[in-house]
């Protein structure tokens, strides 16, 4: 794609990495065919090819953006389906972020998007506000169908039967390994999983001092960023970043580490990208060093292995969460763990296309995300399983408010399967 940015804005970092992956689009139209708004809105400005062409005019110009391009990008999801499937390796993620922050910085949206992003802002990403947001999201449940906001009816629809308790497991500390130390691994503990499902982390540091590892949970460690850097809002998404950058490289720099393990997908596809976001801040050299740490749950125990186990008369489906299979092209991994310790594992039809979960997309673009979640939960259910797994909590949230069939975390199996206890979404069942 030709491109007109003037010296004096090819000077501008942001620019220039726009202008570069603007550059390598050929027009070819491939990222169409797997975008979930182009397949439910029919628009080609809702394909990553229309949204490339709007920020693409927008940049050039320089010029605030418009209610125009506003609509288009918010109905992005971030899935990263499209850098999949593109031939030419576009990479739209760096792409859309810079036009989110362009959108937060020079357009003024409705008050009550305003407001609404404004909270999703300051309570997500804080476990303890989180918990008492639904706590207080419980009490309104029952009147949502008389609130006219499909987005609020969405968040209230959204909220769990259940919020468990604190896990002191999510306090920084140091979890020896049960037998023989093989590695020394920080583990990243999330912000809204900590206020929706402890379990998930339980099993992750119970599995991960199974098989050998030293599990260190840092002081400072916070939200990763991704919530607020997906809404535009850079200063925010840096802030939480940098700190947790700071805390991993205290333990770096202290005792040694062998890896950042990460077992909320959404999560890792903004940590590993921490090098490019501090690429121009002092910080650069550590952002690249946690981003080279940072892994997967699954990659991790791919790695380091896990012991074969007998059949277990299971049939799970396992929905493979974008920020997983698109942000860090992590796609055979998940599965192969569940089939080597005895489960048998199925994929739903169109398995590349996303849930609707996509951070605070559901929250915010309610219809859409509904339309995706009930295609998802009918390929799902079409594998008649036993439990659906997943290994990022939203899409967990998602699928799990569409359908009966249980929703675990994949690494809650592994642990299960390796001697730890039933998951509480079976043992529940």
């Amino acid at each position: 794609m030709q491109t007109n940015f003037t010296p004096e804005q090819l000077a501008i970092p942001a620019l220039a990495r726009s202008n570069e992956i603007l550059r390598s689009c050929v027009h070819c139209g491939f990222c169409t065919a797997t975008c979930p708004t182009y397949q439910v809105l029919g628009d080609e400005l809702d394909s990553p090819r229309g949204r490339i062409y709007l920020i693409k005019e927008m940049l050039e110009t320089g010029r605030a953006a418009d209610a125009r391009v506003v609509k288009h990008i918010d109905r992005c999801l971030s899935c990263l389906s499209c850098m999949t499937t593109c031939p030419s390796g576009v990479h739209y993620m760096h792409l859309v972020d810079h036009a989110r922050a362009h959108i937060e910085a020079t357009y003024r949206r409705p008050f009550t998007d305003r407001a609404l992003r404004f909270v999703l802002a300051k309570v997500l990403p804080y476990p303890m506000r989180f918990r008492l947001a639904i706590g207080l999201a419980k009490m309104g449940k029952p009147f949502a169908r008389l609130i006219p906001d499909a987005r609020v009816q969405a968040m209230l629809d959204m909220v769990p039967k259940r919020v468990p308790p604190v896990s002191r497991n999510d306090d920084p500390q140091s979890f020896a390994p049960l037998g023989a130390r093989r590695m020394r691994v920080a583990l990243m503990t999330g912000c809204a999983q900590k206020a929706l499902n402890t379990d998930i982390n339980d099993a992750t540091i119970r599995l991960l001092r199974r098989l050998g590892c030293e599990v260190v949970v840092p002081a400072g460690m916070g939200c990763c960023g991704a919530l607020t850097h997906h809404m535009g809002r850079e200063g925010e998404a840096h802030g939480f970043a940098a700190a947790n950058i700071r805390a991993f490289m205290a333990e770096i720099r202290g005792e040694g580490l062998d890896a950042v393990v990460i077992n909320t997908s959404g999560c890792g596809t903004t940590v590993k990208d921490y090098g490019h976001m501090f690429r121009n801040d002092p910080l650069a050299e550590d952002a690249a060093r946690v981003a080279g740490l940072a892994c997967d749950i699954s990659e991790l125990l791919a790695r380091i292995g896990v012991p074969e186990g007998a059949a277990k008369g299971l049939r799970v489906a396992y929905h493979a969460a974008c920020s997983l299979q698109h942000g860090q092209q992590v796609k055979t991994a998940p599965k192969e763990l569940l089939k080597r310790v005895g489960f048998e594992v199925v994929e739903p039809a169109d398995s590349h296309l996303c849930c609707g979960s996509a951070g605070t997309y559901n929250l915010l673009q309610p219809e859409i995300s509904r339309e995706l979640k009930a295609r998802k939960v009918r390929t799902l259910e079409a594998k008649a399983p036993d439990v659906i797994a997943a290994g990022n909590i939203g899409c967990m949230m998602q699928i799990g408010s569409g359908t009966a069939v249980p929703v675990v975390h994949s690494v809650e199996l592994l642990d299960w399967a390796t001697g730890g206890p039933k998951p509480r979404a079976l043992a529940e069942g």
